[in-house]
């Protein structure tokens, strides 16, 4: 069965990052579409079509910081974003997930990596189909699997793809102990993930 193919949009003001993200995407998934954006505003207009299936967002750019274009896109979208930064600093790591990030890599990466991570993300915000789930309720949270709704005390909190899978695995374990491993499989799967990502998911959801 041929894969599903994905639009990739790489906001990032640096022609050489954009060629070698390109051509990493374009060598091992020859069906997928690349677009580029060099200014942040270019990149909010191309999300704003539609046009996107995932972003890979540089945090360094001539007209906007990456952390003001993510916190506009989560504004109106919940997109999968993957920060591309430099800036190997843990405040910036914990700082980007906490605006809504899916993931964080620090450049330079290895191709092979990044292809691990950009796929992991796509298959999280698709989603697996499966059997239907009873609603979930505990105190002021209820949680609604079919219609991937979060309301406490009534009112609707927005999550990203990655939180709400998070949020939806430990619904289903609840009252149980889960260690941070096992977490981390059911929510990512075998690609990679740093244990200091899944302490921040974990805290933006408490």
């Amino acid at each position: 069965m041929p894969r599903a193919s994905h639009t990739v949009l790489i906001i990032d003001d640096d022609p050489e990052v954009t060629r070698a993200v390109r051509l990493t995407i374009t060598l091992q998934e020859p069906t997928w579409r690349v677009i580029e954006a060099h200014r942040g505003d270019q990149g909010l207009d191309q999300i704003g079509t539609g046009a996107a299936d995932l972003v890979l967002l540089d945090l360094s750019m001539p007209d906007m910081h990456g952390f003001d274009v993510l916190e506009q896109i989560r504004l109106f979208s919940n997109l999968p974003v993957i920060i591309l930064t430099v800036q190997d600093d843990e405040l910036d790591t914990v700082r980007g997930l906490q605006l809504g990030a899916d993931d964080y890599v620090v450049k330079p990466f290895g191709h092979l990596e990044l292809m691990a991570r950009i796929r992991s993300v796509l298959r999280r915000s698709e989603g697996t189909p499966g059997p239907a789930l009873a609603p979930f309720s505990t105190g002021a949270l209820h949680i609604d699997f079919e219609r991937r709704v979060v309301t406490v005390g009534g009112e609707v909190v927005k999550l990203t793809k990655t939180e709400f899978r998070l949020l939806e695995v430990l619904a289903h374990n609840a009252g149980r102990i889960i260690p941070d491993s096992l977490l981390q499989q059911r929510v990512w799967g075998p690609d990679l993930v740093e244990f200091d990502h899944l302490k921040v998911f974990v805290y933006r959801l408490r």
